[in-house]
């Protein structure tokens, strides 16, 4: 909605397509090494598209592709971070997920933003969504958020996420989608002027 309002591009699976085309790679192997193909992920990336809920099979282990291939997930990591890179240097997109505010950090031309509710509120949403009960809900929400942590910690250096690593936080327990999109796209006219250094 936000990427409709500004007239920007959609980028979330693509950054994905990006970094697999640059190495010649399956997009799934480099999906699941980002461990951005788990349930959740997959959910909202098919739902968005008016498609089903995607079926759960096709990987292996944990960090292990189903292509086999024996790349290290770092390799991967540093193959989406350039595409993220190279679609922010293009510029007007709203480019979602893939720790892109933590790979663009210290980038003064960019608004991060941090979408966010109560847990009460997550898993009620998850449940209606996929017909669960809440505290199955609530437990899949653990585990997309125990991999987002472990994503941060071991790539980015990031042992805890604060609301400073983002130059707006939207708490959507009363907001609705519109309300957020319009806070949203209204501070992108008043985004922070950094200058450009190097992350910590």
């Amino acid at each position: 909605m936000v990427a409709e309002r500004l007239e920007f591009r959609l980028v979330d699976e693509e950054i994905v397509t990006q970094a697999a085309r640059r190495e010649g790679l399956d997009a799934k192997d480099v999906a699941h090494a980002e461990h951005r193909e788990g349930w959740l992920a997959r959910f909202f990336a098919a739902t968005a598209k008016g498609g089903p809920e995607p079926e759960m099979s096709g990987f292996g282990t944990l960090g292990t592709p189903a292509g086999g291939d024996t790349r290290s997930s770092e390799t991967y990591r540093e193959l989406i971070k350039a595409a993220i890179e190279t679609t922010a240097e293009r510029g007007s997109a709203v480019i979602v997920a893939h720790a892109a505010s933590h790979a663009l950090a210290g980038r003064g031309d960019l608004l991060r933003v941090f979408v966010t509710a109560s847990p009460a509120i997550r898993s009620g949403r998850v449940a209606e969504a996929l017909g669960l009960d809440e505290r199955e809900a609530a437990k899949r929400i653990d585990q997309s958020d125990h991999e987002r942590a472990d994503y941060l910690k071991r790539f980015y250096g990031v042992r805890q996420e604060l609301p400073t690593h983002y130059d707006l936080v939207v708490n959507t327990d009363n907001l609705s989608i519109e309300q957020a999109a319009s806070l949203i796209s209204a501070a992108i006219g008043v985004r922070p002027t950094r200058e450009k250094t190097k992350p910590d």
